[in-house]
């Protein structure tokens, strides 16, 4: 049976990688401390339902506290380990910086040393297009340098990326960080904007638009982001002979097993139609509070997935239309509306 470590085996990424994976016949230890930042109902929830699996393993703590990383990955061989735990959120690492010094950093640091200690097949950990930041040449291309980030969030994803590639030289650890560009979908996080929305729509209560309307996003539905995290857990980096012969656009670095690969769905939405959608699927428009740009955040987002799909023939394809309708039909049910 093959094993795998996920951290953030309550939250919404962290749920649905866990329930395929399992369906998948794995054994999945899920490391999780349902914290508070958003309700722990919800997070209990997606838990209790991967409890109903028999290869699954629910495991209560922070990523950082010492040792426990160690612990778990000391109990035999795992094939994959799959770090998703992190303090998310833009908008609150200008309120709450250290929340993420903690989470990010110490907890990434954490498992790195665990890995180190008992090497696994394959380290897979999740960074975000926040990173690209200031860089206005679309679409974002792994390649790309990735220096002006826009938040304490992208900065401390950022650092993730470089602690791991020194690990990944240092002990030869095979590495993928992957950049997931706004994830949306069922058992998503209430305080993403489909969330907020479709909330606020239902309860005939305004929403807050941003720039006025004015941004792009690449929206990425939940089951094309496993689809992809599934199939990159079977391409296994390694360090490269000869890094002359790299091919152009692959993210491989030259000293270590270590590659970036981005999981978009390489077509920006206009905020103001993924707003439409929203509202086509409760049925209802929206009173729109049209604000200014918020600290952090940026105009744009584009991934170019063109790696992706050389490495694993997959490339996210659903349409927000019809992602929003079923995210909106999985509200309407959870919440009872």
């Amino acid at each position: 049976m093959r094993r795998a470590l996920v951290t953030g085996s309550a939250g919404f990424i962290g749920y649905h990688l866990c329930a395929r994976l399992l369906r998948e016949g794995w054994h999945v230890t899920g490391v999780d401390a349902l914290t508070d930042y958003y309700e722990v109902a919800l997070k209990q929830r997606r838990h209790e339902m991967l409890g109903a699996f028999s290869g699954f393993e629910p495991v209560h703590a922070r990523v950082e506290k010492p040792g426990l990383l160690e612990s778990l990955l000391a109990q035999g061989p795992h094939d994959a380990v799959i770090h998703l735990a992190a303090q998310a959120g833009v908008r609150h690492s200008i309120d709450h910086p250290e929340d993420y010094v903690t989470a990010n950093l110490v907890g990434s640091f954490r498992l790195l040393e665990a890995v180190r200690a008992h090497p696994v097949g394959h380290l897979l950990m999740a960074s975000t297009s926040s990173v690209y930041g200031a860089n206005d040449r679309m679409p974002y291309r792994e390649t790309d340098k990735a220096d002006s980030q826009m938040s304490f969030y992208a900065a401390t994803k950022k650092a993730n990326e470089a602690m791991a590639h020194s690990y990944a030289h240092l002990y030869d650890i095979p590495t993928t960080m992957f950049r997931f560009f706004t994830v949306y979908g069922a058992w998503g996080r209430p305080d993403m904007a489909h969330f907020r929305f479709t909330r606020a729509i239902l309860n005939a209560e305004p929403i807050d638009v941003y720039n006025h309307g004015r941004m792009r996003r690449d929206f990425t539905y939940i089951d094309d982001l496993t689809e992809a995290l599934v199939r990159l857990i079977a391409v296994r980096p390694e360090r490269p002979a000869n890094p002359g012969e790299i091919e152009p656009g692959d993210s491989l670095s030259p000293v270590a097993p270590f590659r970036i690969v981005n999981i978009g769905n390489s077509e920006p939405v206009a905020l103001m139609d993924y707003i439409r959608a929203i509202e086509k699927a409760c049925g209802r428009e929206a009173e729109k509070n049209f604000m200014d740009m918020q600290s952090g955040d940026v105009p744009a987002t584009c991934a170019d997935t063109s790696l992706l799909k050389r490495l694993t023939g997959f490339v996210p394809a659903t349409p927000v239309t019809e992602g929003i309708a079923r995210f909106v039909a999985w509200y309407r049910d959870y919440y009872g509306v």
